[in-house]
């Protein structure tokens, strides 16, 4: 492909979260670097003057799992490469996203860059025709125990050579349909490709990059609500100021963003000389969960450009590798995990303080003065609810022993579940922000509160679709609207504009 101003070069080094969201939304096409393809070369060749000799290299022209001690001959390889595509296409479920998978297919490409896969440089080529084509493989999301996504990988395998479904033009296809529509034909695996396309974690990593960008909007949103409440408590703004001084990392992070934006506007006088812990501690809450999710995307990163294929070719061998085993990313995206569930319960605690009637003489469950009504004190159930989904998806499962290939006992990490837990977490702290956003805005009419900076902002919107409540009134509806709303792109667009966290937004590419 000729470079555009639309081209997008991979190089072998890290993608970061605003390249990665220039390929899936399909902005920019990549296109691999000639470094990069020569490095592909160079190893290449290296397998092909080992399999001239007949010498094994796994998964190449031996089988896979219990079959690994199984020798095929030089005939047998391509037609071996090719029956071990169509024998990992076996994932169920709903599909990854368009975006997802797009992603997943740059960052196989990229990790191969390195010059350690072995694959030839004509799979490179198949899989970059894929995405300057904008043909999607359809990617079930279930068939990955977290050691390579070979049930997830192998869909995408399986479309380059014409099985399987395909995205193209807005249609779901079958692969041959597609590929044909987009001026494409079926590619035939070479030795050693098929592996190099179905055995590593692109789709994990794609997914998981995915997830904690997610997760990393939803903290920003629960941010600007939380001062929103705080206000509304009329906590101090004091221990905000310590930790801004005295913390480090996520927690000076978070307690100079909350500063800041208790002196941007007119801060009520402090309600009580001591705050509770869930007020008085908000920037050590947050900041766990900017640190550990920031640990978690560091890392994702990092991936993005590290092989994880088995074999790998090194020093001019083919050698076995556990590279695909991603066990540190796992384990720093299920501390993120553990960080939402602290979130959660601490955006609970403040929901309880609006509504309990202990600060500021709010009244019980914000009734409004001389209303007959039961006010939002139901309405806790469902954050309690909330809360206790987020808590119990933060339990670690990376640890379960499994056995599986000719019983032995094998290393896995889940990582797609563990994705897909988090971003059940995510949608309902989303939810949690329009709850609190909801009672806050509450609370302020109730004490007549003078709202600025990016607390007005959420005040704003919020009373655009949650009237100030008098009477009793259902709130389905109008929870699920407030939630669409406050985690829409215009409304992140207006908080990262007016209370700006600049290190954190430029990392996770929420500016627009």
């Amino acid at each position: 492909m000729l470079a555009t101003a639309d081209t997008l070069y991979l190089t072998g080094q890290p993608l970061d979260f605003a390249t990665l969201e220039a390929i899936g939304s399909g902005a920019r096409r990549p296109v691999a670097c000639e470094m990069g393809m020569g490095r592909v070369g160079t190893a290449r060749r290296i397998v092909t003057d080992r399999l001239a000799t007949g010498l094994p290299i796994y998964g190449a022209n031996t089988g896979v799992g219990s079959m690994k001690d199984k020798l095929w001959t030089a005939d047998d390889l391509v037609e071996f490469n090719n029956s071990l595509v169509r024998a990992h296409h076996f994932g169920t479920g709903e599909p990854f996203t368009l975006p997802i998978v797009r992603k997943a297919i740059a960052i196989r490409v990229n990790t191969a860059l390195g010059g350690y896969s072995g694959c030839s440089p004509e799979l490179i080529d198949a899989l970059l025709s894929l995405l300057e084509r904008d043909v999607v493989p359809v990617v079930r999301r279930h068939g990955s125990m977290g050691c390579a996504d070979i049930g997830l990988m192998g869909q995408v395998a399986a479309v380059l050579t014409g099985e399987g479904e395909a995205w193209y033009g807005g249609e779901r296809l079958p692969a041959t349909e597609a590929l044909k529509r987009a001026g494409l034909t079926p590619y035939r695996m070479q030795p050693r490709d098929a592996l190099a396309a179905l055995s590593v974690n692109a789709i994990s990593h794609a997914a998981a990059a995915n997830v904690v960008r997610e997760a990393a909007k939803a903290i920003r949103n629960l941010m600007v609500t939380g001062v929103l409440s705080s206000l509304a408590l009329g906590a101090s703004a004091d221990p905000w100021r310590v930790a801004s001084r005295l913390s480090a990392h996520g927690e000076a992070m978070a307690g100079r963003w909350f500063e800041a934006q208790a002196e941007s506007g007119h801060w009520p006088t402090p309600s009580a000389i001591h705050d509770p812990l869930s007020l008085r501690m908000t920037a050590q809450v947050f900041g766990a969960c900017l640190d550990t999710l920031m640990n978690a995307a560091e890392r994702i990163v990092e991936a993005t450009a590290q092989s994880d294929d088995n074999p790998v070719v090194m020093d001019d061998h083919v050698m076995a590798s556990g590279g695909s085993l991603p066990l540190s990313t796992t384990l720093y995206v299920e501390a993120a995990q553990t960080g939402f569930a602290h979130l959660a319960r601490n955006v609970l605690n403040r929901c309880v303080l609006l509504s309990n009637g202990v600060r500021r003489n709010l009244p019980v469950n914000l009734v409004a003065p001389g209303e007959a009504a039961t006010g939002f004190g139901p309405l806790l159930k469902l954050a309690v609810e909330l809360y206790m989904r987020i808590q119990s998806l933060a339990v670690p499962i990376s640890a379960q022993s499994i056995v599986v290939a000719g019983g032995l006992e094998e290393e896995a990490t889940f990582l797609p579940l563990i994705v897909e837990r988090m971003e059940s977490q995510v949608r309902d702290l989303r939810q949690m922000a329009a709850l609190e956003a909801m009672l806050s805005a509450q609370a302020v009419d109730l004490a007549g509160d003078n709202v600025e900076g990016v607390a007005a902002i959420a005040y704003q919107r919020t009373r655009a679709i949650s009237p100030f409540y008098r009477k009793d009134r259902p709130l389905s509806a109008e929870i699920e609207a407030l939630d669409r709303d406050l985690a829409s792109p215009e409304a992140l667009a207006a908080f990262v504009e007016a209370a700006p966290m600049a290190d954190f937004d430029a990392f996770f590419a929420l500016k627009p």
